[in-house]
């Protein structure tokens, strides 16, 4: 990047000092955690549908679009805030408070409880990446941040792995150990092993808000200067993304007519869509209504208004940042980092959706048990993600040094292109030893491009705007992943009888999308990484 290139190599070369590799082992850890509390909801899954009465739909809004909804609309204050606070700071307060909500669960007796829990989860968690990737990019020079992020990836195969692991065991011993006994003290196995997954957040908390703060910016030589009002930055990009109060921070910053015109216009194509979209998955999959404090709300109702939510939000923050941080609008609006951050999106719904219904499909496919499938599967995940980034870190940081950003993408492409055709492969196995064998090497593919697309997105920008990438890129990828991708596999396997097999296949239908964009970056990335510098000037950076 052409900062990079005018600060001078000494600091590239630079070895990671210790403070930089118990950093990373923090903030990876953080981020292990944060996939455990988040992901255990797919191996109890089975447990509550049966206990609560809910179907594969209301489980994908509760694994995805409740939680995407919060989690999307808190990384960007939270985003805003890593960029001017202590991050350090802000990840234990995030941390504390998720692991609390997480255990709210535990106490759930009904839909509603479960939702507050899930979206109490999503708020806390959107400080995660952005304060991890931020301090990781301070702590480690250009030439070793793909292993960096191997590391990062290696951490949340593990929280993954461990979530199910961990909750398949947990709930199975409490139901046939203690709730047997007649000793249940009012919890099932799945609520007992959301207080499990909950306690060590505790203890991660204590340790980061004692870890020292790095320096913003001083290992790419371009330190930026202290934020003097950090929490007001933050409040005030929360109000500006939120739909009607971005009303009031359109009219106090004096939009012009053509800025209120393309808020109104686009508020009205967003509505027009979910409408239409409502309809058309109704008729695809009618679900009957969820009881929510007191109020009988159709699901498909629920899972296009949070879509329809995320998109305004989306307007917002663009128009907010044209409106008032122009280096950023000119340097996070380019073509490469937009649609590398869509691409990731778009993968995510695949992972998603594939993680958030495989242990369901194992134990409805082959008739397994929760505890084994949740050891079995739980252990298998998490070493083929161990697997992957160990592969994909140092493979993406030597075609960086052989091909520069490009060398990133190919390795990105050459991933998610071939993998539809592995996943398809994959849920057509007909035994479960099968099965493990296909997905080990479908995981593997599916697990190569996070190093490489990382790295790109806090390359492609300056150092003080990596938060709000990050909280960006969190909003883009969780509407089109983390909202879209489990809602889609449970709509499709309600609509056929609960074949998740065939379900989950039927994501991979981006694939083709994903690829087609990925070769069209491949034509201007290094463009837009070499601009990165000379675009913020001219929109006013002072660098």
């Amino acid at each position: 990047m052409a900062t990079t290139a005018e600060a001078g190599t000494p600091t590239q070369a630079a070895k990671v000092s210790r403070a930089g590799w118990y950093a990373l082992a923090l903030v990876s850890s953080a981020q292990g955690l944060s996939l455990l509390d988040r992901q255990i909801l797919s191996i109890l899954a089975p447990s509550i549908r049966a206990d609560l009465g809910i179907g594969d739909a209301e489980l994908g809004l509760l694994y995805g679009t409740v939680f995407a909804l919060f989690y999307a609309l808190f990384s960007l204050p939270l985003g805003r805030l890593v960029d001017g606070w202590i991050r350090t700071r802000l990840l234990a307060i995030c941390i504390l408070g998720w692991s609390v909500f997480a255990g709210l669960s535990a106490f759930a007796k009904g839909f509603t409880l479960l939702a507050i829990s899930r979206l109490g989860v999503g708020i806390g968690e959107g400080a995660a990446q952005p304060g991890a990737n931020s301090i990781i990019f301070d702590t480690f020079p250009r030439s070793r941040r793909g292993t960096a992020m191997a590391a990062m990836g290696v951490t949340t195969a593990l929280g993954l792995g461990l979530s199910m692991a961990l909750g398949g065991f947990a709930a199975q011993w409490w139901d046939a150990r203690v709730a047997a006994g007649g000793a249940s003290f009012g919890f099932s196995g799945w609520q007992f092993a959301f207080l499990i997954a909950a306690s060590p957040g505790i203890l991660l908390a204590a340790l980061l808000w004692r870890m020292k703060e790095p320096e913003r910016g001083a290992i790419d030589g371009v330190t930026s200067p202290p934020d003097p009002h950090p929490f007001k930055a933050s409040a005030a990009v929360l109000g500006s993304v939120t739909p009607l109060a971005n009303w009031f921070y359109l009219w106090r910053r004096d939009a012009g007519a053509r800025q209120w015109t393309i808020n109104l216009v686009g508020l009205a194509v967003i509505l027009v869509f979910c409408w239409i979209m409502t309809g058309v998955t109704q008729s695809f999959s009618p679900r009957p209504p969820l009881q929510v404090l007191g109020l009988s709300i159709d699901p498909h109702v629920l899972q296009w208004f949070v879509v329809g939510f995320g998109m305004f939000v989306i307007l917002n923050l663009f128009q907010a940042l044209k409106l008032t941080d122009r280096p950023t609008y000119a340097v996070v609006l380019s073509p490469s980092l937009i649609l590398l951050m869509v691409v990731g999106g778009l993968q995510t719904s695949i992972n998603y959706g594939v993680m958030g219904f495989t242990p369901s499909f194992l134990i409805r496919e082959y008739g397994m048990d929760q505890a084994t499938t949740g050891l079995q599967f739980g252990l298998l995940a998490a070493a083929l993600g161990f697997c992957g980034p160990v592969v994909a870190g140092p493979l993406s940081d030597f075609l960086t040094g052989k091909l520069g950003a490009r060398g990133r993408v190919w390795l990105t492409l050459a991933s998610l292109g071939i993998s539809p055709f592995f996943g398809i492969w994959t849920y057509s196995a007909p035994d479960p030893m099968s099965f493990y064998v296909r997905f080990s090497a479908y995981s593997l593919i599916l697990t190569l491009w996070l190093p490489p697309i990382y790295s790109l997105y806090y390359d492609l920008v300056l150092p003080r705007m990596r938060g709000i990438t990050s909280s960006t890129y969190i909003i883009i990828s969780t509407l089109l992943g983390l909202g879209m991708g489990p809602y889609f596999v449970g709509i499709v396997s309600d609509r056929n009888g609960g074949d998740l097999g065939q379900a989950i296949i039927s994501i991979n239908v981006v694939g083709p999308f994903i690829a087609v964009i990925l070769i069209y970056v491949l034509t201007r990335i290094q463009r837009d990484e070499d601009s990165v510098l000379p675009r913020a000037r001219a929109a006013g950076e002072p660098v």
